[in-house]
């Protein structure tokens, strides 16, 4: 798909660097680019001493790397309103319009599951929740309305087509991959998805946003939840739900209590800090049972599991009627493993891992790729 001939294209800018450079080389292959942050009402710690981005067309003006980008260095968010004024910089630099959508309303149905996940016993996944209907859902929506034939974002992850019909990919950059949180993307959304930094490395992304003097191409990594950058989880899920939290017994295998905890949405599987714990040896948390308000700790060759089984099931692929080989992945920052995927009912499969796989976690996507291929994901019920 070429740019000339003005195709338009809608780009989520969230004033990170693989966004902006996103933009950029769309921008510089031809494309009629637009830029849209999603204003999700999160405020940065140092919000209150930045600029507040407006809505409407951006300015122009900046500087590659301003020392702006190092006062920022401790935040790591992705939709604050800081974040927004780095993005409506980097539009105006490219001289792109630029509009600030307000999507508060469905991040706080967001943030609500999240909540709700925890006080589940489960460890909930917003990021592939946020891109299954924002960034993919309302905001390509409304780039359809302003007549956009495709919507991009900076993921590191590539589509092409096979036997005819479009395939999610990994990005070429193995570790900074993200085809993991984008498994609930249908395929005719692919048709109409870019992913331009998705064949780069990271290096490769910072120096072209160095070369044409991207204001941000110094800005650290979010690598955090944007509504909790400071990855106190269990502040959020008490903000939002304050009466889950209620002692109960924290219990090894056996059942005998051997301490007690202040509220399972403190805790997520496989967690070792903070269990206030002395069993002679190191332990983790191994089971979550809100009927119950029942934690379980184990030693950690005890959390490890050869299956797992998994709802809400997406393919991406057609549905296979036999058992499929795949690697399956239970969590970003796991390395894929080999399995054997069932589908039992419409919507879940059984996995059989080849080996035991340490901490599967309720709440968390398992992911099925066929190589660089993505075939499907699911979230993880049990194992």
């Amino acid at each position: 798909m070429s740019g000339p001939g003005g195709r338009k294209v809608v780009v989520a800018m969230s004033g990170g660097v693989d966004s902006s450079v996103a933009a950029s080389l769309l921008h510089e292959q031809g494309y009629e680019v637009t830029g849209l942050f999603m204003r999700a009402g999160i405020e940065a710690p140092d919000d209150k001493d930045e600029d507040r981005a407006g809505d409407g067309p951006a300015h122009r003006g900046g500087s590659a790397c301003p020392e702006r980008s190092a006062r920022r260095s401790r935040r790591r968010g992705c939709c604050s309103a800081a974040d927004a004024s780095d993005a409506r910089a980097v539009a105006g630099m490219l001289g792109i319009p630029f509009f600030v959508l307000n999507f508060k309303d469905q991040f706080d149905r967001i943030i609500d599951y999240f909540a709700d996940e925890y006080c589940r016993g489960r460890t909930p996944n917003p990021c592939v929740i946020c891109n299954e209907r924002l960034k993919f859902g309302r905001l390509a929506d409304y780039g359809r309305a302003a007549g956009a034939d495709f919507v991009a974002t900076g993921h590191h992850a590539r589509t092409d087509v096979g036997d005819g019909k479009y395939r999610l990919r990994r990005g070429s950059d193995e570790n900074k991959d993200q085809s993991y949180v984008l498994f609930g993307l249908d395929r005719d959304q692919l048709a109409r998805i870019l992913f331009p930094v998705g064949g780069m490395t990271k290096d490769d992304v910072r120096e072209h946003a160095r070369r044409v003097g991207l204001s941000i191409c110094g800005r650290p990594e979010s690598q955090d939840i944007c509504f909790a950058a400071d990855r106190d989880y269990a502040r959020v899920v008490r903000e939002r739900r304050p009466e889950a939290f209620v002692e109960g017994p924290i219990v090894d295998r056996s059942g005998n209590e051997v301490g007690r905890h202040q509220g399972i949405a403190n805790f997520t599987i496989g967690q070792r800090r903070g269990l206030g714990v002395a069993m002679g040896f190191p332990v983790y948390v191994a089971a979550l049972d809100p009927h119950t308000n029942t934690v379980t700790v184990a030693a950690r060759d005890e959390l490890a599991s050869d299956t797992l089984t998994a709802s809400g099931v997406h393919w991406l692929i057609d549905p296979p009627t036999a058992p499929v080989r795949a690697s399956v992945k239970i969590r970003y920052a796991h390395r894929a493993a080999p399995a054997v995927v069932e589908a039992t009912a419409d919507d879940r499969v059984h996995v059989r891992f080849d080996e035991p796989q340490n901490a599967v976690t309720p709440g968390q996507a398992a992911v099925f790729y066929r190589g660089d291929v993505v075939l499907g994901g699911g979230w993880i019920d049990s194992k």
